[in-house]
């Protein structure tokens, strides 16, 4: 049976378009229920159209949190929706949202957490000088990018890197480490003991040892 997914966005939406090609492909088992966005000229809303996808734009303009997020938690319940992916999604989440999917919010972040967190996690660590830096997935919570940690995955700075190539090089990494954390998560292989997240072994290659 196919996870039912929802992904939240505010732009261009290149991490959903990697998970829609996993899914077309099937080699991630999800059924994306919707595509959400508070902004209404966000690129990643066409993507999910030209799909097939449900493309639906709840406006955080002139709204108290508590009033968005409730019309987000009847859009997500209205569709069964059992994992939520934050993928470039702008906005922090509240309380009651969290409360509501516990356990079941993940989101990308473009640095190694938990160096550079906030919304220019690329920006933050090329003008740092770091030698490393990266992406990764976590579990959400109500701070600013300090949940759980499921997945990294590493973009060393090359000698003649420019920003953008950095940048590029590091949303090719995310697009690959985004769809194996859902992957694992729909799985049933991902566990929260405290700050860590615990990755079961998988039972296909632990079915084949001798």
């Amino acid at each position: 049976m196919k996870t039912p997914v929802a992904v939240l966005i505010s732009g261009s939406g290149s991490n959903l378009q990697a998970i829609i090609d996993q899914t077309e492909a099937g080699t991630l088992p999800i059924n994306i229920c919707c595509v959400i966005s508070n902004k209404a000229d966000a690129f990643g809303l066409e993507r999910a159209r030209k799909h097939g996808i449900a493309a639906v734009c709840i406006t955080s303009k002139g709204k108290a949190r508590e009033e968005h997020e409730r019309e987000i938690v009847d859009e997500l319940d209205a569709r069964g929706v059992e994992l939520v992916v934050l993928a470039g999604y702008m906005r922090l989440l509240g309380h009651d949202l969290l409360e509501r999917y516990k356990g079941r919010v993940i989101n990308i972040h473009p640095a190694l957490l938990p160096s550079f967190p906030g919304s220019h996690g690329y920006e933050d660590a090329w003008n740092y000088g770091v030698k490393v830096s990266g992406c990764t997935v976590h579990f959400v919570d109500e701070g600013c990018d300090t949940g759980p940690i499921i997945l990294q995955g590493v973009n060393p700075v090359e000698p003649d890197d420019t920003f953008e190539s950095f940048r590029q090089r590091g949303l090719s990494i995310e697009h690959k480490v985004l769809p194996e954390a859902i992957r694992l998560y729909c799985a049933g292989r991902l566990r929260i003991e405290g700050r860590r997240v615990m990755i079961a072994p998988d039972p296909a290659e632990s079915a084949g040892e001798v």
